[in-house]
């Protein structure tokens, strides 16, 4: 099995970047997901990014999880354990507008600290966009422009612990699914592992790097590349030893950003267009329910959904 794809950064500014394009537009097409250092974002930051976070979910989360795994048996569990996740997670919502002022238990320098790792994350998401609009023979900015909808998009962080595993045979810390967003940036333990994607049949260990940031590709991609790049299926697995941290932060359409083939993909013949047109919300609100199961049966229904709406209201020319 080939390696899993790395991307080194600071060679886009010199000599090596045309191979380094080559390289994140390989994983783009063959892995959906690749792993950025020298990114930018300072190792102090990330640094104190982790030492909060962790110290967090030893003063406020890890009791209550215990007292929830407790509270549902699964300590004792004896078969696999497939509607459930032996995860403790909380949410931070960035853009359109922060509620980190807002979650209860964080401390000022957490708050503080999660705002400026989360500016950092904004430039570097975008950063990758633009990288994704030159691999793909975009015009500049398209993909921020589709995403930007009328109020702008939506960028969130899901903050999560993985903590030691009783029966990780039984339990999986987060099931099998793909993203729904856009780009996926994560901040993950670099001790701790856990992390797989699918592919080629086989699940792939996404490898822990200090100071890294993993990049992922959500269904809005697959659907606006037309498939040429694609969403990949990924799972969490426990482990008996370890408390896996894990800082997803989703930069994603925002609600009423329109989403459909790019038209410079699909060029004049429509019959290429294997993907649908709908509203970031509506698939939102299917993929709420439906996130581990798989994901064709999704665009499938929002074609549906398309080709029986007449007209598709003021925003089907944007």
């Amino acid at each position: 099995m080939e390696n899993f794809p790395v991307v080194d950064m600071g060679n886009l500014n010199n000599e090596e970047r045309g191979a380094t394009m080559e390289k994140i537009k390989d994983a783009c097409e063959n892995w959906g997901f690749f792993e950025l250092v020298n990114h930018g974002i300072s190792v102090e930051l990330m640094d104190t990014v982790e030492r909060v976070t962790k110290e967090h979910y030893e003063r406020c989360m890890e009791q209550r999880f215990k007292e929830m795994v407790e509270s549902k048996g699964l300590e004792c569990a004896e078969s696999e354990i497939n509607d459930m996740d032996w995860e403790s997670t909380f949410f931070l919502r960035h853009l359109p507008e922060s509620n980190i002022s807002e979650i209860p238990d964080l401390g000022e320098e957490q708050r503080k600290v999660m705002k400026e790792f989360a500016v950092e994350l904004e430039k570097l998401a975008e950063q990758v966009l633009e990288l994704v609009c030159e691999n793909l023979g975009l015009e500049k900015g398209y993909l921020k422009k589709v995403f930007y909808g009328s109020k702008g998009p939506n960028f969130g962080t899901k903050v999560s612990n993985y903590p030691p595993c009783p029966k990780p045979e039984l339990i999986k810390g987060l099931r099998a699914h793909t993203d729904a967003g856009g780009i996926i940036l994560l901040f993950q333990d670099h001790k701790v592992s856990g992390l797989q994607l699918l592919k080629d049949g086989h699940w792939i260990d996404v490898p822990p790097m200090r100071h890294s940031i993993v990049i992922n590709l959500g269904d809005q991609l697959e659907v606006i590349t037309n498939g040429k790049y694609k969403s990949v299926m990924h799972r969490v697995i426990t482990q008996s030893d370890g408390n896996r941290m894990s800082i997803a932060s989703f930069y994603n359409p925002g609600n009423d950003a329109v989403i459909a083939p790019a038209e410079a993909l699909v060029k004049e013949d429509e019959n290429t267009k294997v993907y649908p047109k709908f509203v970031f919300d509506d698939y939102m609100k299917l993929y709420a329910g439906l996130k581990f199961q798989a994901k064709e049966p999704r665009f499938e229904a929002m074609k549906a959904i398309q080709s029986s709406t007449v007209n598709f209201g003021p925003i089907a020319t944007v």
